[in-house]
């Protein structure tokens, strides 16, 4: 490996530095041309003298998060960095300081909800994928199955489509509820519609937490307005982490329910007029016809907690609400596992 020396007298590792953007460019970098930054070099120093690489890596993750490369993109590049020396995998503190500089970057944008939902105060699915990428890693490096430490708590409060202050109104106090009993700083995120998700330890007490979380959002939305628009119970479900990082977040985007429903006609509320009467059809295919149910498949296994609607049947995960009462009968189809 060669090296050139800098006008201040610091090695510059130029022939790891060229491999390293070959190795990035020609797999996972999607712009060559926005490949450099001077915050490579320090990097590039740091894994040659073989010392601690983390605040050149804080660094990096904050350049790259300033110039718009997504976190996945800038673990993808470190870990072609690693791969350009014979090593496999960056160490843990080099992939959670890119981390933590990539957020860093990112706190100029909170004012405009980048990285946390304005309504909730909870961070958003994007930062979420930043935490589970260090999960991964973590397990990758010790060698166990993701599963094993981490599950995705995924709570549902939505009792319907609402919409203006009374969603903020549940909104806030179901944030307000989440950061009580999980803790500020836990990972979790809002992914719109009523649904949250948490990062979760296996070895935690789940249902604990769970227990007091509905206690927390019962309490909060006390008020008659707000409590119609929350299920009762709250619906909450387990699922263990998937094999790999991109499964994780593909799994987030299955439960996510955007606002609005973008392409799922809502249930229809006693708010709604009523709907129009084509002269010469009727019935749910009639113009304007909202119904009291979705569309078939809409909500197929892929995107329904409880995978298949048949009676019996149940979808992925371990749920937790066993203390359901008879005021919830649709959701009585079968046995809880």
């Amino acid at each position: 490996m060669t090296t050139n020396i800098d006008n201040d007298g610091h090695a510059l590792p130029q022939g790891l530095r060229e491999r390293w953007r070959e190795e990035s460019v020609a797999s996972v970098w999607r712009r060559p041309s926005d490949w450099y930054h001077p915050a490579v070099d320090a990097v590039a120093v740091a894994v040659l003298a073989d010392c601690d690489v983390s605040t050149a890596a804080f660094e990096l993750g904050r350049a790259r998060g300033e110039h718009g490369v997504g976190v996945g993109e800038a673990l993808d590049d470190l870990v072609c960095l690693y791969r350009s020396t014979g090593r496999a995998m960056p160490p843990l503190d080099a992939v959670r300081a890119l981390n933590e500089g990539w957020a860093d970057a990112q706190a100029v944008l909170v004012t405009t909800g980048a990285c946390v939902d304005p309504e909730t105060g909870l961070p958003t699915q994007q930062y979420l994928a930043v935490r589970l990428a260090e999960a991964y890693l973590q397990a990758e490096q010790d060698d166990v199955d993701p599963a094993l430490r981490h599950g995705l708590t995924v709570v549902d409060v939505a009792a319907g489509h609402v919409t203006g202050l009374l969603r903020a109104a549940r909104s806030a106090a179901v944030g307000a509820a989440l950061r009580e009993v999980f803790g500020s700083g836990h990972p979790m995120a809002t992914l719109g519609g009523g649904v949250f998700v948490v990062l979760t330890r296996t070895d935690d007490d789940v249902d604990g937490q769970v227990a007091d979380l509905r206690a927390d959002i019962a309490r909060r939305c006390g008020d008659v307005d707000v409590r119609v628009s929350v299920r009762q119970p709250v619906r909450v479900w387990v699922e263990p982490l998937p094999e790999t990082h991109a499964e994780a977040v593909q799994r987030l985007s299955h439960v996510s329910r955007p606002e609005p429903w973008v392409g799922i006609p809502r249930p229809a509320g006693p708010a709604d007029p009523p709907a129009a009467k084509a002269p010469s059809r009727s019935g749910p295919d009639a113009p304007g016809h909202l119904g009291p149910t979705l569309p078939p498949g809409v909500l197929d296994a892929d995107r329904w907690p409880y995978g298949s609607t048949e009676p019996g049947t149940s979808g992925h995960g371990r749920h937790v609400d066993r203390d359901r009462t008879s005021d919830d009968p649709a959701e009585d189809t079968g046995p809880t596992t």
